[in-house]
């Protein structure tokens, strides 16, 4: 049986686009064109946090796996938090930074982080598991973590050093809606008038929704999204945020046909937008930004317009990001995500395992709680 390799990639340029994307088809936040965009934008660098460092794995010379990877001197931008693990081996003396991540960049969104295309899938995975925990002794790293990836990914990883980790996320499904109205009629009376009531107040402000899509994004409609998103994060965390215009505009150029604005207009002035990218089934809603504050403007914007949309599109399902109780009476039911961690400090590993089993038991209860609030009909 032919011998496994694998080669590190300091910058997704130099893997061929079209062979990236056999392993990561439909999903746009794994796309060669994005993850490029970050990197050629600067949003992710040595000089930010986030150093490129992606695994390819061969057999024979044939590539038969991929993982989006990053060399992490800080835990910020990743939604799977682990400060206190950082904080914990600073107390005791020892270096948490540097650590791989398999992860996108800024999004707290589950898609494809390790790809295979093997006869025998858990041999590619035995091999990467290895070469994780050979590499990260030799180098220096605490552990290697892969966020947001699959249930089966996190499961398989979990049979050798990794420990699995569960979240939570609201998401909303369509279930074969025609329209708004059918979505509203599954819901139980009650909180049907209460998302009517909501609605009605951006239509007596006077204010209206347009979707742009594709080749009617225009490089104007795209800077004044850039102008909403920066001003939200300057206002909200005092810095720009973690992208840069650079990488917006350099979307808009390569995956155009993927990305969906939404601007809110009162008398004839845009003061709200939003930015999405989709998928062949699902919405992605990323970033948000407003010029006034208008009650219930963010719920009619990310939400209920974002569920027009799909339901319009004959999209199947609606991912809004991350956190949010908010969300559960608007239909978006909680869903579990997973992430994988392997920390190379034995003692350390124990007691972050120990701590792991505990959060999963809480966040099942946190998960049956939260579908007891759902507003749907029983």
């Amino acid at each position: 049986m032919s011998e496994l390799s694998h080669r590190w990639f300091s910058r997704i340029a130099d893997i061929d686009s079209a062979l990236w994307q056999t392993f990561f088809s439909d999903d746009p936040l794994t796309s060669h064109a994005f993850l490029w965009a970050l990197e050629h934008s600067g949003c992710v660098s040595q000089a930010t946090g986030w150093q490129p460092m992606h695994l390819a794995i061969y057999q024979d010379q044939q590539l038969v796996a991929l993982s989006p990877g990053y060399l992490k001197s800080h835990s910020y931008g990743e939604y799977v938090f682990d400060w206190a693990w950082a904080e914990a081996y600073q107390q005791h003396g020892l270096e948490y930074y540097p650590k791989w991540l398999s992860a996108v960049p800024f999004s707290p969104v589950e898609g494809h982080r390790i790809s295979i295309k093997h006869s025998e899938p858990a041999r590619v995975y035995q091999y990467i598991e290895q070469l994780l925990q050979d590499t990260a002794k030799q180098q220096g790293w605490s552990g290697w973590h892969v966020n947001f990836c699959s249930e089966q990914v996190a499961k398989q990883l979990a049979k050798g050093s990794a420990m699995l980790r569960l979240g939570v996320q609201f998401q909303w499904f369509n279930q074969d809606h025609h329209c708004f109205n059918d979505f509203l009629h599954s819901m139980s009376a009650r909180k049907r008038k209460a998302i009517k009531k909501e609605r009605a107040k951006i239509s007596a402000a006077n204010i209206t929704i347009q979707w742009y899509q594709g080749e009617q994004i225009t490089p104007a409609q795209m800077n004044l999204f850039i102008a909403f998103y920066q001003r939200t994060y300057l206002k909200r965390s005092g810095h720009l945020g973690y992208l840069n215009s650079q990488f917006f505009t350099l979307l808009q150029q390569l995956m155009a046909d993927q990305l969906v604005l939404m601007f809110a207009k009162q008398n004839n002035q845009v003061i709200a937008a939003t930015f999405s990218l989709k998928s062949h089934n699902t919405l992605y809603g990323r970033y948000w930004g407003a010029s006034h504050d208008i009650d219930c403007l963010h719920f009619e914007l990310c939400y209920y317009q974002g569920i027009e949309f799909c339901i319009a599109n004959n999209l199947k399902h609606f991912h809004c990001g991350a956190q949010g109780e908010h969300k559960i009476s608007r239909g978006f039911s909680p869903v579990y995500t997973y992430s994988a961690h392997a920390m190379i400090d034995t003692t350390f590993a124990a007691a972050i395992a120990d701590y792991l089993q505990r959060e999963q038991q809480h966040m099942a209860i946190y998960k049956q709680q939260c579908q007891a609030l759902l507003p749907f009909k029983q």
